[in-house]
């Protein structure tokens, strides 16, 4: 009987302990000794935030004592922020236009109302690809009209920003084009077989899917300008949201030209609730290990303490801003 009540205590303690922790097992695990373990949301294995976020949680879990992280294979910002909304994951990239529109309860989220997220940094910029086929008779955006075009994923950030081109083209994506919903690596496959016009990819450079298609022998792989709904962009959601971008020569094979787009930043996210230290540590991470990162992925290149702390439309967790307050780059 001792013996059995004896158990039934320490078990009733660590229920209060848990409890004691906000119910967060993870959290409980790290002040306990545990090994605390993450999920980030990263997007199709096609684009760069799946190996940027592979290579993220890689250098993580070796550099942050008893924390072990794992990718997840997304849709991207849509689905990555729906996640965190519902703690299925830890951390999340996402575009900011898509952040914005969680953080307010807009747009995807109007249903599920207002995302608890938290930014630890802003990474690189987006460049919106609106890519085709020479012959196809698209120069810009009106000549989408009635063309076979992929907006990419449900749940993605590249749907959210190819339905407001669209529209501020004047191009009804419901009416005036015959709309697909695929992933980048989907889109590649189908414009190499004649299936698709063009596919809309929001993404860093270079993206594996699109170098993939320019790379294709046979296939004059096409780039086409749309900086032109910027002004419209801009009016309608805000100028900080977007900007002027250019995806310079020789960015992909053949590309012997600049193409002017419309960019957007990407941003790591996580939950409000994270323990502080714990997010001060990845954002720790994340820029100590900057060149191991960008040996995985270029983008990562663009990490820098300064520029991170700039074109968050969520706010930053306490954690980050601590470590952006050590390295005196923090102004409210």
């Amino acid at each position: 009987m001792l013996s059995m009540t004896l158990a039934f205590r320490m078990i009733l303690a660590v229920v209060v302990a848990v409890i004691g922790t906000a119910c967060n097992p993870r959290e409980f695990a790290r002040e306990h000794g545990g090994i605390t373990r993450l999920s980030i949301a990263t997007g199709p294995t096609g684009g760069v935030y799946y190996p940027y976020g592979g290579g993220l949680a890689k250098v993580i879990s070796e550099s942050v004592p008893r924390v072990e992280v794992t990718a997840e294979v997304t849709a991207a910002s849509v689905d990555n922020l729906k996640l965190i909304q519902l703690g299925k994951v830890d951390i999340a990239f996402t575009l900011v236009d898509t952040l914005d529109e969680a953080v307010h309860g807009r747009g995807p989220f109007e249903k599920t109302g207002q995302v608890p997220a938290r930014t630890l940094a802003v990474l690189y910029p987006n460049y919106t690809h609106l890519v085709t086929i020479e012959g196809n008779g698209i120069e810009r955006l009106a000549d989408l009209k009635g063309k076979v075009v992929s907006t990419g994923s449900p749940g993605s950030g590249t749907e959210v920003i190819a339905f407001r081109l669209l529209r501020a083209a004047g191009v009804d994506p419901d009416r005036d084009i015959r709309r697909q919903a695929l992933s980048v690596n989907a889109s590649a496959d189908a414009i190499k077989d004649d299936k698709i016009d063009a596919f809309f990819w929001s993404g860093g450079l270079p993206t594996a899917s699109v170098l993939d298609l320019a790379s294709t022998s046979g296939v004059a792989a096409k780039l086409i300008p749309n900086d032109e709904g910027l002004a419209a962009l801009q009016s309608a959601f805000g100028p900080s949201l977007y900007r002027r971008l250019v995806i310079p020569k020789g960015a992909y094979p053949g590309l012997d030209y600049e193409v002017a787009v419309v960019g957007v930043e990407n941003a790591l996210v996580v939950d409000e609730g994270m323990d502080e230290q714990l997010a001060y540590d990845l954002t720790r991470t994340l820029f100590d290990k900057r060149s191991q990162l960008a040996a995985i992925h270029p983008e990562a290149r663009h990490l820098a303490p300064a520029r991170a702390v700039v074109g968050s439309p969520a706010p930053f967790h306490p954690g980050a801003i601590r470590y952006y307050q050590e390295r005196g780059v923090w102004n409210p």
